[in-house]
């Protein structure tokens, strides 16, 4: 649906008729706080990596196992039955068998840390390419031609080398849990003739933890509830503080509040219950500058913070449109990869401080237990129950990192992949900056939502996958809003998914 639809509905003489007066459908709105660090001096950074991959594979290698094992019971290869082996160094050559362990990837063209102690004489290198015209590949793809990528399997004993056809057809990126069946050759790699996944965990049931936390508060469980409204969701908002965003944002905050001029659209507006933001709400909020930048930066701090180059008008302007909706809508507000929030996963709320008129709306830090505020800044990634339904989303960190690793385009194919691999953020800590967990890995999935959304993606897509058990889960891939100026709806009720797209039109 595009506002543009409504334009002749603009130049009318003012009805006579009384204005009927809309109530907004209320939000029924649960959040987890799975993804919340610790306070202070309860968050180290000190604890090595290696730890997070060993959690990781520990909670979901039981899962693996299990669909293994139903899987491949009694297969034979030439009178010989495939068996399970324990550790990927107890594969041996000539022997069919199975093994679970986490990929890894080992991509030439892939980021390395490695790469830092070399920086000087890649700046040297680059310079004199620029100086002849010559210009250096973008790393939008970590796939180099030729089969110089290469794939590993390990576990807390060592790493085992993978090969064959089979895995050219199957999506792979380091940090996802697998089970592999094969038998090693004379060169010392496992060829794969088979893998399987964890696939879907267990999906809740609608209002399953309502239910539960009123039976806990020993009060009666509701048999019936209202019909719930539609979920609004947008991210890219990415506003910088110019003229441009003020045409975008006074289009989206009058259809929201209902401010537009058809009555069709002022009832679908009242429709709406909620809106979620996910992520990049700020144009260039928190910019990391490059080495090159640092070295050739004139005037001001080189290093450090320089109050000389903070602008408060991205941040004024995102505030204004916040406080603008608040006292008709509540909203659910993620950081993203542009955004004043730690650049490590999982991001922190955006702090209240930020938004010196919109935090009325939030609860005070000493009510952080209380009940869910009408304004509630979350982190990235996210996950709670609204209208008794689980929804999951991120900014978009997690889906962007894996596209670098695989060679096909198809978005939503890696966000199912994602669900049924069970981890949100497989490729951290690789090549996605993350917090270092020690005892266990929250990234994991252990509940599968039943609406996972993905912002700041090239273009709107949606599609219903289905699992094992039974279970569907509604993906979406949120576009930008700068650049196309889509809002997602999503029915509350069925679940089904809507656009609405905002935009000037030439009348010439």
């Amino acid at each position: 649906m595009a506002v543009a639809d409504n334009a002749e509905s603009l130049l009318q003489r003012p009805s006579d008729n009384a204005f009927p007066i809309l109530d907004r459908v209320p939000s029924s709105y649960n959040p987890l706080s799975t993804f919340i660090l610790p306070k202070g001096e309860d968050r180290h950074y000190t604890q090595q990596f290696a730890d997070m991959y060993f959690a990781r594979l520990a909670r979901v290698k039981p899962a693996v196992e299990q669909i293994a094992e139903e899987a491949w019971e009694g297969f034979e290869i030439a009178g010989e039955t495939a068996r399970r082996v324990d550790r990927v160094l107890d594969v041996r050559q000539g022997e069919l068998c199975w093994v679970v362990g986490t990929v890894y990837m080992e991509m030439p063209l892939k980021p390395n840390i490695l790469d830092d102690l070399s920086k000087e004489v890649y700046t040297r290198y680059t310079t004199k390419l620029k100086s002849l015209d010559i210009r250096t590949p973008d790393r939008e793809k970590y796939t180099s031609p030729g089969g110089k990528d290469e794939t590993m399997l390990e576990d807390e004993s060592g790493r085992l080398r993978l090969t064959g056809q089979h895995l050219q057809s199957q999506m792979l990126v380091t940090g996802c849990i697998i089970a592999a069946m094969g038998t090693e050759n004379a060169d010392g790699a496992f060829e794969v003739i088979d893998t399987r996944i964890a696939d879907l965990p267990r999906q809740p049931e609608r209002w399953e933890r309502d239910d539960e936390a009123l039976a806990i508060a020993g009060k009666a469980v509701k048999k019936q509830r209202p019909e719930s409204g539609k979920v609004a969701i947008i991210s890219g908002l990415e506003i910088s503080g110019d003229t441009a965003d003020n045409l975008y944002l006074d289009l989206l905050t009058e259809y929201l509040l209902g401010e537009v001029s058809s009555s069709p659209g002022t009832s679908d507006a009242a429709q709406i219950s909620r809106l979620v933001i996910a992520g990049n709400s700020l144009a260039h909020a928190s910019p990391i500058p490059t080495r090159d930048e640092l070295a050739t930066r004139k005037g001001g701090k080189k290093y450090g913070y320089d109050a000389s180059t903070y602008n408060p008008t991205p941040t004024e302007h995102l505030d204004d449109f916040l406080a603008a909706l608040l006292p008709s809508i509540p909203i659910t507000l993620l950081p993203g990869t542009s955004d004043p929030a730690n650049v490590a996963l999982p991001q922190q709320p955006l702090h209240h401080a930020l938004f010196p008129h919109s935090r009325e709306y939030a609860n005070r830090p000493t009510e952080e237990e209380a009940s869910p505020s009408w304004f509630d800044s979350v982190t990235n990634p996210w996950e709670g129950d609204v209208d008794g339904w689980r929804f999951l989303g991120t900014g978009g960190q997690p889906i962007d990192d894996v596209y670098k690793y695989v060679a096909g385009e198809d978005r939503l194919d890696m966000m199912e992949h994602l669900l049924r691999w069970r981890c949100n953020a497989p490729t951290a800590p690789d090549t996605l900056w993350c917090y270092p967990f020690q005892m266990q890995d929250p990234l994991l999935i252990k509940d599968c939502p039943h609406v996972y959304f993905v912002g700041n993606q090239p273009r709107f897509e949606t599609r219903v996958i289905d699992g094992p058990a039974g279970q569907l889960v509604r993906i979406i891939a949120v576009p930008k809003f700068r650049e196309t100026g889509v809002l997602v709806l999503v029915d509350a009720e069925t679940l089904g998914v809507e656009c609405v797209q905002f935009g000037t039109f030439d009348r010439g």
